[in-house]
């Protein structure tokens, strides 16, 4: 046994490399099929990954950029109905949603559109609109549209006269981004419709929020005759 092992320890390298390209042939050949199957699937998967995000996707973001431009210019306009119907010249946010929904573009599209329906009084259809907006990305842009569109969610609940539902949006809103700019406008919205609901405690409790934690917010300028009103309810 020790000599067959020395003898295998003084073999040629040269032997050994040679052994061991037999061995991989012999593989390569039994199972060669399959793995070119194998390398097939994953080079389409990568190709198609590749070519659906810069052959397909890029060139309708573009597209899609180039058909919002008209109906953000009659949105700007307050011409609502024409932003979300569009005409025999441009599309509008309806069409630009239904057609490139698959683009960042399209999904903000919804966004608009709910606002569109918001402003022209057809809060169900708003409803619809903002919640098939998909919310996407943690940047402050991203975070700051995706509160207001729960916002506004709520706004429309509150004008069918569903206020449960809404004080429901108005606190998600408030709690989906920390920031000034939409959370103490959605804590005090839900204070205001909790109180109507007779939630003192929690109405209470989002006005101090305001007060303590954002006391340069426009909604802090008169919060403290908000806290004294339930406050003496309590």
């Amino acid at each position: 046994m020790a000599e067959t092992n020395k003898n295998r320890r003084a073999q040629d390298p040269e032997q050994v490399i040679e052994q061991g390209l037999g061995r991989f042939e012999l593989f390569i050949e039994r199972n060669g099929k399959a793995m070119l199957v194998i390398l097939g699937i994953i080079i389409v998967l990568v190709g198609g990954y590749f070519s659906y995000k810069y052959l397909y996707l890029a060139p309708r973001a573009e597209k899609a950029s180039a058909a919002m431009f008209e109906a953000q210019n009659q949105f700007e306009r307050d011409s609502f109905a024409l932003a979300l119907n569009g005409n025999a010249s441009f599309d509008g946010f309806l069409a630009i949603a239904d057609r490139y929904g698959n683009t960042p573009q399209g999904n903000i599209a919804r966004h608009y559109a709910g606002l569109c329906y918001l402003y022209m009084g057809k809060y169900q259809e708003a409803i619809d609109a903002f919640k098939s907006y998909k919310a996407v990305g943690h940047n402050a842009a991203g975070t700051l549209i995706a509160a207001q569109n729960l916002g506004l969610t709520g706004d429309a609940y509150i004008e069918l006269g569903q206020l449960e539902e809404g004080v429901k949006y108005y606190e998600q809103a408030a709690a989906y981004s920390d920031n000034v700019g939409t959370t103490p406008v959605y804590l005090k919205k839900a204070g205001m419709v909790n109180e109507k609901l007779g939630n003192l405690q929690k109405a209470l409790d989002q006005y101090l929020n305001i007060r303590n934690n954002y006391p340069r917010s426009m909604q802090a300028r008169d919060i403290e005759k908000f806290i004294a009103r339930v406050q003496q309810q309590l």
